[in-house]
C-alpha cells in the first residue's frame, strides 16, 4: 500500500467539523491508500460518525476505538501500529485538505527520492475551500539531501508535521512513537521526524486548511496545558540525546527548548491562567537555568526574541515576585487602554 493517513479524533462531531475533515480524505485523488481514524474515547457522536464512514468506504476507511483516553499522541501510536502504507500522513480531525494534496506530495517524493515532503497551510474560520491567510511552513533553502546546515534550519523552522508525509520505514526504524497523555506531542517528536530524514522536498502552496475555532488546543490555556508544553520540551531534549544529535545541534536545540519550554509557557500562563502561582513561575525559570544556564547568550535567542520579552525574562530571572507584580500591572494597564480606546470611537 502506498499511503496511510492517520486521524486522531476526540469530540469533533459538533458543527460537522469531523465530517468536513473526513470528506476531504475519502475524496483524495491518490490511489492505493487507507485512512485510519482513531477515536480517543470521545463522549460525543464522533465514534458513531467514524463507524458510518467505515461502512460507506470500507475499502479504504478503518475506524478504531481506543478504550482509554490517551490524547493525540496515543491515538497516533495506535494508527502507526496498524498502518500498512509505505508513507504516513497525519491530519487533525478539525482540519481538511485539498483533493490532490497527498497525490502531489507523493509525486514529488517519487520524482526526487525524498523521504520527507511538505507543503504550506492556510488559516480559516469557515468550512470552505477558500484560501485564507497563508502560512509558509518551510523554505526552499531547506530542500534537497539534508546536510548539517539544512538540519539546523529545520530544527529552528521545521513547520507542522500535519502538512508533511514521512516514510513509514524511517518512523519504525527509529521508534518514533509519540508521547501519550499530554498535549503538544508533535513538539516533543518534531525534530526527530525531521532531522532523521535524509532528503526533504517542499511544495510552496497551501494544500492544508487549518481551522481556527475557540475549542481547539491552541486556543485553550490552563496550567495542565502549560505543564504539558514543559514536558514536551523535556522530551524534545531526551529525543535528541537518544538519537545522538543534541551536541551536534546544541545551539538550535537550546533555543528551541527555551522557546517551547519557557518563553511560550511563561507568557501564555501569565496571560491565560486566572490564578497565578509564583512558585510555578519560579520553578519554570529554575529548570531552564539548570538545563541551559547560558540561554540568554544563545545567538538565536538574541536575534529572534523580542526586546520587551527579553526585558521581562531578565526580570523573572532576577525576581519572580517582581516579575509577576510588574506583569500584572502592565497587563491591567494595557487592558484599560483598550477599553478607553473602544469608548473613544
Amino acid at each position: 500500500m502506498k499511503l496511510s493517513i492517520i486521524v486522531p479524533v476526540f469530540n469533533m462531531a459538533a458543527d460537522h467539523k469531523l465530517e468536513y475533515c473526513l470528506d476531504s480524505l475519502v475524496g483524495q485523488t491518490v490511489t492505493d491508500y487507507e485512512i485510519i481514524a482513531v477515536d480517543d474515547c470521545s463522549t460525543d457522536e464522533s465514534w458513531t460518525i467514524l463507524q458510518e464512514y467505515e461502512k460507506r468506504f470500507s475499502e479504504k476507511f478503518r475506524a478504531v476505538h481506543s478504550e482509554e483516553n490517551r490524547h493525540q499522541g496515543g491515538a497516533k501510536n495506535i494508527g502507526l501500529k496498524m498502518a500498512q502504507g509505505d508513507w504516513i500522513g497525519f491530519i487533525d480531525s478539525d482540519d481538511w485538505i485539498t483533493p490532490d494534496m497527498y497525490e502531489r506530495l507523493l509525486t514529488r517524493a517519487e520524482e526526487t527520492g525524498a523521504d520527507l515532503v511538505g507543503c504550506d497551510y492556510c488559516l480559516t474560520s469557515e468550512h470552505s475551500m477558500k484560501v485564507g491567510q497563508v502560512v509558509h511552513n518551510n523554505k526552499m533553502s531547506q530542500t534537497g539531501v539534508l546536510d548539517d546546515e539544512k538540519r539546523r534550519s529545520l530544527i529552528l523552522d521545521g513547520g507542522s508535521l500535519v502538512v508533511k508525509i514521512f516514510r513509514r520505514e524511517m518512523i519504525l526504524n527509529n521508534e518514533l512513537w509519540f508521547p501519550e497523555h499530554i498535549f503538544y506531542e508533535d513538539n516533543a517528536l518534531g525534530n526527530s521526524y525531521l532531522v532523521l530524514a535524509r532528503h526533504f522536498e517542499y511544495i510552496e502552496e497551501p494544500l492544508y486548511y487549518y481551522y481556527q475555532h475557540e475549542s481547539s488546543t491552541v486556543h485553550t490555556i490552563s496550567r495542565k496545558r502549560c505543564e504539558d508544553r514543559m514536558e514536551a520540551g523535556r522530551l524534545m531534549i531526551a529525543e535528541a540525546e537518544r538519537h545522538d544529535f543534541l551536541d551536534r545541534y546544541r545551539p538550535e536545540l537550546e533555543y528551541s527548548f527555551t522557546l517551547l519550554f519557557y518563553v511560550n509557557t511563561l507568557f501564555t500562563y501569565m496571560a491565560g491562567v486566572k490564578w497565578t502561582s509564583c512558585r510555578f513561575v519560579k520553578e519554570l525559570g529554575q529548570e531552564l537555568r539548570w538545563r541551559f544556564p547560558d540561554f540568554q547568550s544563545n545567538p538565536y535567542y538574541c536575534e529572534r526574541t523580542h526586546e520587551e520579552e527579553k526585558k521581562l525574562i531578565r526580570m523573572q530571572m532576577r525576581s519572580t515576585l517582581l516579575f509577576v507584580g510588574y506583569y500584572k500591572l502592565l497587563w491591567t494597564y494595557r487592558n484599560l487602554r483598550k477599553k478607553w480606546s473602544r469608548k473613544g470611537k
